[in-house]
Formats: structure tokens, sequence, C-alpha cells
């Protein structure tokens, strides 16, 4: 008969290599074990911003939502460094980023890896196809911006087709 002192030094040494090495597998599929937290802001009649969250949480990114009155909104996106050419429909802050529209949760990811001396990424307006945006229609081309501190940017990846970047570089 296995006792729970004898099953505990498991238990712990199994939760143990989870937590140490950030990642588990669960049915085939890898998850981040221990979530990066942050925090959505968006209008409070966004649906497409509830299924960006969505997108990022299924990704290992555990965000909170608060709904904001749209001037309210656009207040935290100028206090974030967000210029109007960068916006989307919501903003959010993971780390020391913001993360402004549908940006997938793999370029946020490489971005925290990365670390570059930024205000963070946008993908600005709300293309078709982008985390949040799939209507089962025809997916738009679309760049993820690298917002730079000086208020330039640079394309840091491209979705879609294989065609050129669709943003200019500053």
């Amino acid at each position: 008969m296995i006792t729970k002192m004898a099953l505990r030094p498991v238990i712990l040494a199994a939760v143990g290599a989870v937590v140490v090495t950030g990642f588990g597998t669960i049915a085939g599929t890898q998850v981040a074990a221990a979530a990066e937290a942050g925090i959505m802001w968006r209008t409070p009649s966004c649906g497409c911003c509830e299924a960006w969250a969505r997108h990022m949480g299924a990704s290992g990114f555990n965000l909170a939502i608060k709904d904001l009155p749209r001037s309210q909104l656009d207040a935290k996106k100028s206090v974030l460094g967000v210029a109007g050419k960068f916006a989307g429909c919501h903003t959010a802050q993971i780390g020391n980023y913001v993360i402004e529209g549908h940006v997938p949760a793999a370029d946020v990811a490489r971005l925290l890896a990365e670390k570059p001396d930024a205000v963070g990424l946008s993908v600005p307006g709300m293309p078709a196809g982008s985390p949040g945006m799939e209507t089962g229609g025809a997916p738009d081309a679309y760049d993820v911006l690298l917002m730079r501190k000086d208020g330039s940017s640079e394309v840091y990846s491209h979705h879609g087709d294989a065609g050129t970047p669709l943003a200019p570089s500053n």
C-alpha cells in the first residue's frame, strides 16, 4: 500500500520539474507552466478584443481585462507611448512592453525573449485573419511593427502572403 507520505516526493518532483523548466506537455501540446501576466484595456463593447485575449491565454499569457470609455482608452494609449499611427482597437501591457492591437502571441513571446529597447509591438487597424479577427473569410496580409521609443517603427514580422512588408519603417 502506498501512503500519502510515500507519494509526496514524487508529486513534488513532478511539480518542480514543470515549474523549473517553465513548460509541460498536456496531451501532446506544449504549454507554459507559469503564465506571463498582463493587462488589456478595451472599450466595453469590443468582442474582438476578448477573442484576442483568449488567443493570448491559449498561448500561456494571463491577461486581466479592463473596460474603459473610448476617451480614457485613447488617453491610456498616449500615456503608454502609442502614437496614433500605431493604434489598434485595444492596448495591453505585458512585462515592460505595450502590445497594441491584434498582435500574435508568438510575436509577443519573441519580444519578451529578445528584450529590445522599444515601446512594444503594434498591429495597426484590425486586419482580417489576425488573432481575434478570424472571420472565416480571406485573411489580410499584415505587418507587426516594433514601436521604437523615438516614435519610429520597423517591421518585426509579416503575416499573410509572401509579399513585401506593408508598413513604412517610420
